[in-house]
Protein backbone atom coordinates (compact mmCIF):
# COMPACT_ATOMS: atom_id res chain seq x y z
CA UNK A 1 0.00 0.00 0.00
CA UNK A 2 1.37 2.87 -0.94
CA UNK A 3 1.43 6.36 1.23
CA UNK A 4 -0.97 8.39 0.10
CA UNK A 5 0.11 11.70 -2.28
CA UNK A 6 1.87 14.84 -0.79
CA UNK A 7 0.21 18.39 -1.56
CA UNK A 8 2.53 20.31 -3.91
CA UNK A 9 2.99 23.85 -4.15
CA UNK A 10 5.60 26.40 -4.85
CA UNK A 11 7.32 28.26 -1.32
CA UNK A 12 9.24 31.25 -1.89
CA UNK A 13 12.35 31.76 1.07
CA UNK A 14 14.42 34.04 1.61
CA UNK A 15 18.29 32.31 0.71
CA UNK A 16 19.49 32.89 4.12
CA UNK A 17 16.55 31.14 5.54
CA UNK A 18 16.75 27.97 3.03
CA UNK A 19 20.62 27.54 3.78
CA UNK A 20 19.57 27.75 7.48
CA UNK A 21 17.58 25.03 6.66
CA UNK A 22 19.40 23.05 4.47
CA UNK A 23 22.62 22.74 7.38
CA UNK A 24 19.93 21.55 9.90
CA UNK A 25 18.66 19.10 7.47
CA UNK A 26 22.23 17.83 6.69
CA UNK A 27 22.68 17.36 10.46
CA UNK A 28 19.47 15.42 10.91
CA UNK A 29 20.21 13.46 7.68
CA UNK A 30 16.90 14.55 5.96
CA UNK A 31 16.15 16.35 3.31
CA UNK A 32 15.06 19.86 3.11
CA UNK A 33 11.32 18.62 2.27
CA UNK A 34 11.58 16.56 5.06
CA UNK A 35 13.04 19.39 7.44
CA UNK A 36 10.55 21.76 6.64
CA UNK A 37 7.61 19.57 7.07
CA UNK A 38 9.23 18.24 10.38
CA UNK A 39 9.72 22.21 11.45
CA UNK A 40 6.23 23.23 10.14
CA UNK A 41 4.81 19.93 12.67
CA UNK A 42 6.91 21.39 15.29
CA UNK A 43 5.85 24.46 15.15
CA UNK A 44 2.08 23.36 15.11
CA UNK A 45 2.14 21.54 17.95
CA UNK A 46 4.12 23.88 20.37
CA UNK A 47 0.67 26.02 19.52
CA UNK A 48 -1.66 23.42 20.33
CA UNK A 49 -2.53 22.24 16.99
CA UNK A 50 -3.19 18.74 16.86
CA UNK A 51 -2.45 16.51 13.61
CA UNK A 52 -2.59 13.11 13.04
CA UNK A 53 0.59 11.46 12.38
CA UNK A 54 2.35 11.16 8.94
CA UNK A 55 1.73 8.29 6.98
CA UNK A 56 4.78 6.54 5.80
CA UNK A 57 5.43 4.28 3.06
CA UNK A 58 6.21 0.96 3.88
CA UNK A 59 9.49 0.30 3.28
CA UNK A 60 11.29 -3.66 2.84
CA UNK A 61 10.78 -6.37 0.20
CA UNK A 62 7.02 -6.76 -0.04
CA UNK A 63 6.13 -10.41 1.52
CA UNK A 64 6.12 -13.26 -1.09
CA UNK A 65 2.27 -15.20 -1.71
CA UNK A 66 0.78 -16.50 0.48
CA UNK A 67 2.62 -14.78 3.43
CA UNK A 68 0.89 -11.92 5.41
Amino acid sequence: MAAPPKKAFPLRLDPALYGAIERSAATDLRSVNAQVECLLREALAKRGVKLADPVRAKRGRPPKEGEA
